[in-house]
């Protein structure tokens, strides 16, 4: 992979240090090198065979700090709860014409939820939704009842957390102008949501490797026992 010169120079600024163990240091030098409005990414190797469908890691959570941007939210769902979702903040809210704009290749949003009672309406367009996480699923708390409440955590910061089949997780914990103090609560938030989600089944080191970056960054590995506790 060809890096930009900028990327090159702080990889070589870094040195070392991108061994760093500390949590708190590693936000400190990843900050320094972003830019406002880049995001502050976590990568989580874990010791799980996703193969076994007992050992898949997913989950959500709300980052106490917030993601600092403003999601744009669809709810796919039929009039007696559109009013409900408009209320609590949805930026689209409809059923046929939105799914129409959906297979038509309309795509503006960031969160898509959906009713149970419409979820056959919404399967039309799920190799649409599938490959880009936007499908509302019941295990994302997507596919809900209370789409009062499904919007409002959505607006308030809820991320998912997801291992891929290689059995990592990508994540973000906020933005590079957040302050290390909010990064650090998010961060360690999501960490704690994650071990708590181990698997029964699994044997040995649970988190192998973490690693903190910026979106136009260098990475900092960070020391998995420094969140064992």
């Amino acid at each position: 992979m060809k890096r930009s010169r900028r990327y090159v120079e702080q990889r070589s600024t870094l040195g070392e240090a991108r061994r760093v163990v500390d949590p708190v240091a590693a936000i400190k030098l990843v900050k320094e090198l972003a830019r406002d409005w880049e995001s502050i990414d976590l990568d989580i190797r874990l010791g799980i065979n996703t193969r076994k469908p007992d050992q898949n890691v997913r989950g959500t959570t709300i980052l106490p700090k917030g993601t600092g941007r403003d999601p744009r939210v669809v709810v796919l769902c039929k009039e007696d709860k559109a009013q409900e979702a408009r209320e609590a903040g949805a930026d689209h809210v409809g059923l046929d014409e939105l799914l129409d704009k959906i297979s038509g290749g309309w795509l503006e949003f960031d969160v898509a939820i959906a009713t149970p009672d419409v979820m056959k309406n919404v399967s039309k367009v799920a190799k649409i939704l599938g490959p880009r996480g936007l499908m509302p699923n019941p295990k994302s708390g997507t596919v809900v009842v209370d789409v009062r409440q499904a919007v409002s955590e959505a607006k308030a910061g809820k991320v998912e957390y997801r291992a891929d089949k290689t059995g990592i997780i990508h994540s973000s914990v906020g933005k590079a102008h957040f302050s290390a103090d909010d990064l650090r609560e998010n961060l360690f938030h999501l960490m704690d949501a994650i071990i708590k989600a181990r698997p029964s089944s699994v044997r040995g080191q649970y988190v192998k490797s973490i690693y903190l970056s910026a979106t136009q960054s260098p990475s900092v590995r960070l020391d998995p026992s420094a969140f064992q506790s």
